[in-house]
């Protein structure tokens, strides 16, 4: 049986991580839809849709798929044209959702992809909803011009909420345990650090190095 899933189509930062897997053979393939199919142009027209067609064929083809095998393909909007061109093609396919070694790997996948745009590991490790929007939308802030260039840009809640004004200032570090949002290093307690505040859903104070 072969199973298809998708990760990170729920994240602010990165593309999303297609994945296929073979239950018989244990093989596991995905590709990542890039980022550029989320900007302002591509996004409306759902572009990333035709593109995660495109992952599944290659899918196929690594996998040795053939119109015999059976298809679990996740119930998510991510595979509504996928489900079309299914048809087309005469696949023996069904909508369900996807669990076990598919969706614990693909969720791993996506995750180190994140890691590798400079994502904070320890917001993976320790945070119960790492890719949280506003959670992410302070990672960001706190050096917009290199990663505001990693979000999905063509998304509503970017409108919303990817050009607020900002207010920079210089203080004492209060004496807690903060890490600077920038360079992921220790803020030393009543040490100089630059504060970066912004108000989304609700009023963010962002501590920074000077230098940062």
């Amino acid at each position: 049986m072969i199973q298809i899933d998708d990760s990170g189509s729920g994240s602010l930062i990165g593309g999303t991580c297609i994945g296929l897997y073979n239950t018989e053979t244990k093989q596991y393939y995905y590709e990542i839809i890039p980022i550029k199919y989320y900007n302002k142009n591509n996004f409306p027209r759902k572009k990333y849709l035709d593109y995660a067609i495109d992952i599944v064929k290659h899918g196929f083809q690594v996998l040795s798929v053939s119109k015999n095998d059976t298809i679990e393909v996740c119930r998510g909007y991510m595979f509504d044209k996928l489900r079309n061109w299914l048809n087309e093609k005469n696949y023996n396919w069904k909508s369900t959702q996807i669990t076990g070694y598919l969706q614990d790997t693909i969720e791993k996948t996506f995750e180190e992809y994140a890691i590798s745009l400079g994502f904070p590991k320890q917001y993976i490790k320790y945070t119960r909803y790492p890719f949280h929007f506003h959670r992410i939308l302070r990672w960001v802030y706190a050096d917009y011009h290199k990663r505001s260039k990693l979000c999905k840009v063509g998304w509503k809640s970017w409108e919303k909420y990817g050009k607020l004004p900002t207010q920079v200032t210089y203080e004492t570090m209060p004496d807690k345990c903060y890490s600077c949002l920038k360079c992921g290093k220790t803020l030393e307690p009543f040490t100089q650090v630059k504060v970066l505040r912004y108000v989304s859903n609700k009023p963010n104070t962002i501590y920074l190095h000077v230098n940062c």
